[in-house]
């Protein structure tokens, strides 16, 4: 695209370039050695939960899908790789009529996910399994991220409204408009982003800025001209001088002057700047006193979950929260490390597994194609741990179930009155959609559901409890194999 005629992000966008380099490279070596059709699983997981937290929300699979179905190389790309001079043109004619033909399964958006436990599998021809690497990295990863630090968010607000306000600090366009996505499915009951609501038709708010005050002679005539332009929707922003000695009485004065005489009561009063636990105190005895005591308090700047922790703590009269710039980039931690890695291959009809070994033990991959079960317990309907499974494994509920630690094998919990839930679902049958995301506040609405089956240990934010995530004693006994296998084979 020329970048005079300027840029859209709502207009379709071929991304199918949009991959590290050396997924091509790699595409064009396996046809050079005759192994492109060889039938590869490949695993996204990730390794740690952001924060020091107790869970991740899963999200992005909608993106994802939208990626895969989109999967397309112009004569433009072809032009480009073929100038690079590294790719020969039976790999550029394979390009040229490529189609997407892989298997894929994925945990549903709101699903509360772990480490260790595959997102994303992905089984095909391992040079389309292998190509779709960074893309499928590159949007779990992020929206993932965002629906986390928004769920945390949400968790330490305490039921308190939240509301997304990022747009204008975050990485770029996608990052304004997909972490707003990300961030109502973490539990954001709105978003400042209009863009977001017309794609997702999610709900978005805003009322003024400090400009709008500063423009009129007064903060008294500003307040009466939003008033008198909004008398069913009054939200006044009250810092722009003085809270308590100019912006509440002023608010008060157009509350008594303009709205009650049409018969209207104000919604709240905004607050962005200063010692939010003084001034919100002050403010509601101030309303309170005035007779607005159904007027809502809400307040922003530079917000995060620890902050709104505090405050509550603190007593402040707080009705809803605008959080920015640290939920959008989740500034305490702006990266979330999921990771792409085959894991088996078939051979004859049969599973191959294969094995990623480190000495960092949580770099070693869990081998072969699995499932993932999440126990709950009958009566509770809370869940108790994960069960990462070899993907032919059926448990029978009405027999006990015992669950071990993988590294500390001796940690063991025998569990009774349960029932499973297998936490993938498949999204691609042969490169065809067989699977359609529901919309953005149906996913809200699930992940609020699933995040109420975690006890309320796991969803502290600060030191939470670990969840569990095991291995079938099949999937451990294949792993311990494989690792035996080559330590005898190449040593320790």
């Amino acid at each position: 695209m020329n970048t005079s005629e300027g840029f859209n992000v709502k207009n379709q966008r071929n991304l199918t370039m949009l991959v590290d380099f050396y997924e091509l490279t790699m595409m064009n070596g396996y046809l050079k050695n005759n192994v492109q059709d060889v039938v590869a699983y490949f695993d996204m997981y990730f390794r740690r939960i952001p924060d020091g937290g107790g869970y991740c929300i899963m999200a992005g699979v909608e993106q994802a899908i939208d990626f895969l179905k989109g999967l397309n190389f112009t004569k433009d790309d072809i032009d480009y790789l073929r100038e690079k001079d590294m790719f020969n043109e039976e790999f550029l004619k394979y390009l040229e009529d490529f189609k997407f033909e892989c298997d894929v399964w994925a945990i549903p958006e709101g699903t509360p996910v772990f480490p260790g436990e595959p997102l994303v599998t992905v089984r095909g021809p391992v040079m389309q399994a292998q190509f779709i690497e960074t893309m499928l990295l590159l949007t779990i990863n992020h929206q993932t991220l965002i629906a986390t630090k928004a769920a945390r968010i949400c968790e330490a607000a305490k039921g308190r409204p939240v509301m997304e306000f990022g747009s204008r600090r975050a990485q770029g366009y996608d990052g304004a408009i997909y972490g707003a996505r990300a961030a109502i499915i973490g539990g954001c009951n709105s978003t400042a982003c209009t863009i977001a609501e017309e794609m997702f038709k999610v709900p978005a708010i805003g009322t003024m800025a400090h400009s709008w005050i500063q423009l009129f002679k007064n903060e008294y005539e500003a307040f009466k001209a939003w008033a008198n332009t909004y008398p069913d929707n009054t939200v006044l922003l009250v810092d722009t001088y003085n809270v308590l000695k100019s912006g509440v009485p002023n608010a008060i004065k157009i509350f008594n002057e303009v709205l009650k005489p049409l018969g209207k009561r104000p919604k709240a009063v905004r607050i962005d700047s200063g010692d939010i636990t003084y001034l919100t105190k002050e403010v509601r005895k101030m309303l309170d006193d005035a007779g607005y005591e159904d007027v809502k308090i809400t307040v922003s700047n530079s917000l995060d979950e620890f902050i709104i922790n505090s405050v509550i703590e603190n007593g402040a009269p707080i009705d809803s929260f605008g959080v920015g710039e640290r939920l959008i980039t989740a500034k305490s931690e702006p990266v979330f490390g999921g990771v792409y890695k085959l894991v088996g291959i078939e051979e004859d009809g049969k599973i191959v597994p294969k094995i990623k070994i480190s000495e960092n033990i949580e770099k070693i991959t869990n081998p072969s194609f699995k499932r993932t079960y999440r126990i709950f317990d009958k009566y509770t309907d809370k869940a108790i741990a994960d069960l990462i499974c070899t993907h032919d494994e059926v448990i029978d509920i009405n027999e006990p179930l015992e669950i071990f630690h993988p590294t500390f094998t001796w940690k063991r919990k025998r569990i009774k009155d349960y029932y499973i839930k297998d936490l993938m679902v498949q999204v691609f049958e042969k490169g065809k959609q067989v699977y359609t995301s529901p919309s953005v506040m149906e996913i809200r609405e699930y992940a609020r559901v699933e995040r109420n089956k975690l006890w309320s240990e796991v969803l502290r934010i600060q030191n939470p409890h670990a969840y569990y995530v095991d291995l079938s004693k099949n999937l451990w006994e294949l792993k311990e194999n494989l690792l035996n296998e080559y330590s005898s084979k190449y040593g320790n």
